[in-house]
This record gives structure tokens, C-alpha cells and sequence, in this order.
């Protein structure tokens, strides 16, 4: 379950007060225990060929039809980080900016965890750290970042509407140097 962090220091672990703090934002958040039957042993390991990635995604097709008719989503992929990705000092750092998307970003954490920070209504700044097992849906144009936990690992189920929406339109606020 996701737990949420002010800059203050201040910690919410209770779901449904983190779910509050969210709402004025139109964040979602959401415990979807995952199921990956066969595929549960891939989930274990660091990195994934893509036949690997294919096989996870397969296992997990079911949230991804339910969506497709609940949402519309159009397609779905992982994004599998470890520590010794070739690319995760690239990718973080494109992310851990403050930015909006023109479509809702909605990841499905199937293993790890991550960090998705949020400026609030009242211009405080807040991270919402998820693991496995969580599912978030931050809507298009909201102020946000995503950072990487300590473990610098996480496999994550992202669903599109369309790709293109994803594209990061960075702002200019300032980031809080969160702890």
C-alpha cells in the first residue's frame, strides 16, 4: 500500500487519508494485488529479455482488457529499472523534473517500488511512494515527478491512450529536495 510524505517530514500511511490528499488533485490510487500466475517468477528477476516482458504482460492481460473497456486504453509495455540498467541515470533524470503530459499517466507496479511527487492545490509538495501491487492514474496536465526509491528497482505496467500524450512538458517550479 502506497504511503504518502510532505516535505515536512510529515508521513501518511492510513489508505484512505493518502486517497484524501489525492482527490483534489484527481490522483487515483489503488491496490490491485498482483497475480502473475506462471509468469511470478519473472518478477523476481533484475532484468527481462523481451520475450520475458512479453510473457509478464500476457500474464497480467487481464487488467489490461478490463481497462481497455473501462478507459480505452490502446496498448500497454514494462518498464523494467535496475541498478545496472545502461539507460536509468538518462531516464530518471528526465523524469525527476517537475512535468505535466497530455495524456493521464497510469502505471500498474508490479514489482519495486517508486516515488510519484505532487504539488498540491496549496503549492505544498508531496510524494506518494508505490510498490508492488499498486495501481495510479495521474491525470493529464497535473504537476508531477517520478524518482526511484533507494533499491533503484521497479517493473511497471504502463497503459496508453495514445503514446504521444507522454511526452514530459517540464515547468518551471522548483523541486523540493525531498529527503
Amino acid at each position: 500500500m502506497a504511503s504518502l510524505r510532505f516535505y515536512s517530514g510529515e508521513l501518511v500511511t492510513d489508505g484512505a487519508t493518502v486517497a484524501e490528499i489525492l482527490a483534489p488533485l484527481g490522483v487515483t490510487l489503488q491496490d490491485y494485488p498482483v497475480q502473475a500466475g506462471a509468469a511470478a517468477g519473472l518478477l523476481q528477476q533484475a532484468s527481462l529479455t523481451a520475450a520475458e516482458q512479453e510473457e509478464v504482460l500476457a500474464a497480467l492481460d487481464t487488467v489490461f482488457q478490463r481497462l481497455r473497456q473501462e478507459r480505452g486504453y490502446q496498448a500497454r509495455d514494462l518498464v523494467v529499472m535496475y541498478p545496472e540498467h545502461p539507460d536509468i541515470e538518462a531516464n530518471l533524470a528526465r523524469f525527476h523534473r517537475i512535468h505535466t503530459h497530455d495524456d493521464e499517466e497510469v502505471r500498474y507496479i508490479i514489482a519495486g517500488e517508486g516515488v510519484f511527487g505532487f504539488v498540491l492545490p496549496d503549492d505544498r509538495q508531496v510524494e506518494v511512494t508505490v510498490a508492488a501491487g499498486d495501481f495510479i492514474q495521474v491525470p493529464a496536465g497535473l504537476e508531477h515527478w517520478f524518482r526511484l526509491t533507494g533499491q533503484r528497482r521497479i517493473k511497471a505496467v504502463r497503459y496508453f491512450s495514445a503514446r504521444s500524450g507522454w511526452v514530459p512538458h517540464y515547468s518551471d517550479r522548483p523541486l523540493l529536495p525531498f529527503g
